[in-house]
């Protein structure tokens, strides 16, 4: 085993992706099932996302669904990736990770996130438009102040006052400017594109100033990376996602994911095509070696000290695979 490879944390989003078949309290339980099995393998996190009015994500309320991940698990940190902070109001998000770290002591994560509602709809319905993704370094400052005791409110976030919940930021744009000069671990991706991804680690490196939440730079890269027993197999595991999100871009809606041999019956316009093709490639995909070989680069291109799972796809039994194939790429790293 690679030392680069066995020194690095891996961890787990999922983003509880519903699927033809199987509505969203069956996606829910697909995430709470997923993290047992996720913690008996030794992953070091497992976060749960927020989407608001998203017909193929079911994962609306990320602190409740943090909750019963936590309840069902015993060593595993759970957290959210992320709550989107500028959707609510800094006071509760506190109260809310103040709860979480209260009923599970030293295993809670509040990865934060600036986007805000994916449409005009959702984001009269959540009382908020695009401008309040503008502030999120200043609803960062009040929500963290909350933890020392320090709003300029006045008010004690009750139970949080006192607590330390690691928080974490969702690099996306700026993102890696405000995480640097918060002091604040940073998450970033995507695979994809590498060398920007790369530009942006650089930057907030180089930007980075020491806080009471992190004496030095910590960087998760996050990415979809599916591992099988052929290249072939683990290929077949990015389809779903891949036609999903080319539907999203060609109809303006993210549907759930369909089975992989239905995706490849279908007739698809150019553009569709053209979207779909692009969703399958940059991934980290294939066999053991061969992963391990890319997550290699990868580690040693980055410097990351963490990798961020974010792999979605309709056949849970084949994505269940790859993470055991991946636990046994990553050895005492996934720990």
């Amino acid at each position: 085993m690679s030392s680069v490879i066995a020194s690095t944390r891996f961890s787990v989003l999922d983003r509880s992706r519903t699927r033809e078949g199987y509505d969203g309290p069956e996606a829910l339980r697909d995430t709470v099932r997923l993290a047992r099995e996720l913690d008996a393998l030794g992953y070091h996190r497992v976060w749960v996302a927020e989407h608001h009015g998203v017909p193929g994500v079911a994962g609306s309320a990320p602190t409740v669904l943090a909750a019963a991940v936590a309840a069902a698990t015993r060593t595993i940190r759970v957290g959210t990736g992320g709550v989107m902070l500028p959707n609510h109001q800094p006071l509760v998000v506190a109260e809310q990770f103040g709860v979480l770290e209260s009923l599970f002591p030293g295993r809670i994560d509040m990865g934060l996130g600036r986007s805000v509602g994916f449409t005009g709809g959702v984001r009269k319905a959540l009382g908020r438009d695009k401008d309040d993704a503008d502030d999120f370094a200043g609803q960062l400052a009040e929500l963290l102040a909350f933890f020392r005791g320090t709003s300029a409110t006045g008010v004690r976030a009750r139970p949080s006052d006192g607590l330390t919940v690691p928080p974490f930021v969702l690099a996306m744009g700026e993102g890696a400017t405000i995480a640097a000069e918060a002091g604040l671990p940073m998450v970033i991706g995507d695979l994809r594109n590498r060398e920007k991804m790369l530009r942006g680690i650089d930057h907030y490196r180089a930007a980075f100033r020491p806080s009471a939440w992190a004496r030095e730079a910590y960087v998760v890269v996050s990415g979809t990376v599916a591992v099988a027993g052929t290249p072939e197999a683990a290929q077949r595991l990015l389809i779903p996602e891949a036609w999903s999100m080319a539907y999203s871009r060609t109809h303006g809606m993210f549907p759930p994911l369909a089975p992989a041999e239905r995706v490849e019956a279908l007739t698809m316009t150019a553009k569709e095509r053209d979207f779909y093709e692009s969703g399958l490639r940059g991934h980290i995909a294939g066999t053991e070696d061969q992963v391990a070989d890319e997550l290699e680069t990868l580690i040693k291109e980055s410097g990351a000290q963490e990798v961020l799972v974010t792999t979605s796809s309709y056949d849970r039994d084949g994505l269940l695979d790859s993470f055991r194939r991946l636990a046994r790429v990553a050895g005492p790293g996934a720990a």
